[in-house]
């Protein structure tokens, strides 16, 4: 059925023609049965076949169909040739015109429609019947006319406000697009400065260690060959930092100046847990593993995707919502585990909110975890609440 229905609607022509064959079938079977004079019986013919082609063709040209019927009307009165069973694509035509044709083509149906039933009484009055009862009958004809006018008018008017839907809809997600890209380039920007930061730090070492091998490097080679391998594996890993800075460096505004302040690491993440506590959330947190040294950019972003975490529990976790924090430490990455029980009705908010009301929810997790070649899940727990996990490599892929 639900096939059918798809054709029928990719061919409306197709279902009113049939319906016009059927009509005309109906109207043939009327002009072979009654008696008509013979100027009526010759005008009769292709008055019912302007009628059915009028129901064929309604969709397609609503305004002419319009006209084509209005003109079999007015031939009907001016050659007396009685109503027939084909006068009901008048009916028809009416609720197309509302529904389908200009404002000023509906109003002009509307008003053909009050007349019509009345122009007929008097052409065609009926001796049997008082003026009284006349007028009667002819409200009672008239109804089904303005009936038909009035749904096809509110069709039209719900084809408009669907289409209105539409097209807020679809500029809703235009706008939503075009916020996501900004979010996207505003969070790499951010990140692109503290990763600066970061870069600057192991160059600064490797210049302290460069000038303290120059001053030891004759009394004391062992120190000198220290310092150099010190140098060489801070200029790998800040090699590597400068790497990531690159992919996703964007160019700030004019007069912008940047704010050079000690970054974040893991071990400040005890620091944050604890604020988190006192502003009055319950966080629950462990270490696993042994802590060690780990990249600048790696610690940077642990530290703020736990930070935009516990930020988003606190918003939008609802009320008596707890979180629990995990840091585990692999051979080869570092994992994070933030989870929370909330109840919240509009944890949708994720995805927008930062925690700083600088950054872009998981937007800017997404980049930040990209950017070290790690992975993110992030998403709904069953039975309530939200987890995000990461796992952040030592070294970056590829």
């Amino acid at each position: 059925m639900q096939r059918l229905y798809d054709f029928l609607r990719r061919h409306p022509t197709g279902v009113d023609t049939f319906w016009a064959v059927l009509l005309f079938g109906v109207g043939m079977l009327w002009y072979a049965e009654v008696s008509l004079g013979p100027g009526s019986r010759i005008a009769a013919l292709p008055v019912i076949l302007a009628l059915c082609t009028t129901v064929a063709l309604r969709r397609r040209a609503p305004e002419k169909m319009l006209v084509l019927a209005t003109a079999c009307g007015v031939v009907q009165l001016a050659l007396g040739l009685e109503p027939n069973p084909a006068d009901l694509a008048l009916l028809l035509i009416v609720y197309n015109a509302a529904a389908n044709a200009s404002r000023g083509y509906s109003r002009f149906a509307l008003a053909g429609a009050l007349s019509a039933t009345a122009l007929a009484s008097l052409r065609w009055p009926n001796e049997n019947e008082s003026g009284w009862q006349e007028l009667i009958s002819t409200i009672f004809v008239t109804i089904p006319f303005v009936l038909a006018w009035v749904l096809g008018d509110s069709m039209r008017t719900r084809r408009a406000y669907w289409a209105q839907l539409e097209e807020r809809a679809a500029r809703l997600e235009k706008e939503r697009e075009a916020q996501a890209k900004v979010a996207v380039a505003a969070e790499r920007a951010r990140i692109a400065r503290e990763l600066h930061d970061v870069v600057a730090h192991n160059v600064s070492v490797m210049v302290v260690q460069a000038d303290g091998a120059a001053y030891v490097m004759d009394a004391s080679p062992e120190q000198a060959r220290q310092a150099l391998e010190t140098i060489s594996g801070t200029g790998r890993q800040a090699l590597a930092e400068m790497r990531r800075l690159l992919g996703v460096l964007r160019t700030g505004e004019p007069g912008e100046e940047s704010d050079y302040v000690p970054q974040p690491d893991v071990e400040q993440i005890d620091e944050l847990v604890e604020q988190v506590r006192g502003a009055g959330l319950p966080v629950d947190f462990k270490v696993v593993g042994s802590p060690r040294q780990l990249p600048s950019g790696v610690e940077l972003t642990a530290y703020r995707i736990v930070q935009e975490a516990l930020t988003n529990t606190r918003k939008h976790g609802g009320p008596d919502v707890g979180a629990s924090v995990r840091i585990t430490y692999f051979d080869d990455g570092l994992g994070l585990l933030v989870e929370d029980d909330g109840r919240g009705s509009r944890r949708e908010m994720y995805e927008d909110g930062g925690a700083d009301g600088r950054g872009h929810g998981l937007i800017g997790m997404r980049e930040r975890v990209g950017m070290v070649g790690g992975t993110l899940d992030a998403g709904p727990r069953p039975g309530g609440g939200f987890r995000v996990s990461a796992l952040l490599p030592l070294k970056p892929n590829g």
